[in-house]
């Protein structure tokens, strides 16, 4: 193959895997918002719909065009996966993008986003009802707790698997708050204002997402440890508890605002992120 016909396969294949993150980006924005205003709803008004992503997608189909909307939102997510299976396999852009280390994380993330994209698609293969998108994330958290729990050493399996989301939870939280997002953004595009704009979408979504992630795995090694797998919450049960918190339903609104403002730098991720 001649150079040229190399160069102009990777620009094919650059512009494909840019397409499929922009794409991705959004359609993760798009999930978080919505959970966060379900989220609202609930801290405001007690809310019985799930905040979580199959509240979200039968928020979406129950709106005009929902099906095609639910379509576009899986669509999106299996370029998310796409995208980081590339970079798995190529290397993320940046200079330490071909580290084994991130190649790794990289795979993780095609695995949660594909396995997200199925649900996805499931639920609108199904025309938007229930069944469809697999159970609300309390009833998937709480049957893999089960499930974990009746293994050979499953209070550890369990236990291992909370205490890793609590230090996901804090990674994500502690990365945001000190803007390590930076290095991803083409910032130079970005007007003094924007940037600003920019910066409290990812600093307060960030540690807001990392602190519902800590919460979720502070229930599972719950869970581990008093061998009792409905202690293990999903999405919705999490944000649920911190209304019972001390600071009542005013915690829950902070941390739904939180989310909504993750949904937002999402989506300035989908129009500024280096690919």
């Amino acid at each position: 193959m001649t150079t040229l016909g190399v160069g102009t396969g990777r620009a094919a294949r650059g512009s494909v895997t840019e397409g499929a993150a922009r794409a991705g980006l959004t359609a993760r924005g798009v999930i978080y918002l919505l959970v966060g205003a379900l989220a609202l709803q609930i801290a405001f008004g007690g809310s019985s719909e799930q905040a979580d992503r199959q509240g979200a997608l039968e928020e979406i189909s129950e709106k005009p065009l929902g099906s095609v909307m639910l379509w576009a939102l899986g669509i999106g997510l299996v370029g998310m996966a796409l995208w980081r299976l590339s970079e798995a396999v190529f290397g993320a852009a940046g200079p330490d993008g071909r580290k084994w280390t991130k190649r790794l994380a990289s795979a993780a993330r095609f695995v949660f986003y594909a396995f997200v994209a199925y649900s996805v698609l499931t639920f609108a293969a199904g025309g938007g009802s229930g069944g469809g998108g697999g159970g609300s994330s309390d009833e998937q958290s709480r049957d893999v707790t089960a499930r974990a729990l009746e293994l050979p050493g499953g209070q550890w399996l369990v236990g291992a698997a909370g205490l890793g989301v609590i230090a996901a939870g804090g990674w994500i939280g502690v990365r945001a708050a000190m803007r390590s997002y930076h290095k991803h953004l083409r910032l130079g595009e970005m007007s003094r204002r924007t940037r600003r704009l920019v910066d409290i979408t990812g600093v307060v979504g960030g540690v807001a997402r990392g602190l519902v992630f800590a919460t979720a795995g502070v229930f599972a090694v719950r869970a581990a440890i008093e061998y009792e797998p409905d202690k293990a919450k999903g999405l919705d049960d999490t944000l649920r508890s911190f209304a019972d918190a001390p600071a009542g339903p005013a915690l829950l609104a902070c941390v739904a605002v939180g989310l909504v403002l993750f949904g937002l730098f999402s989506f300035a991720m989908a129009r500024w992120r280096k690919v």
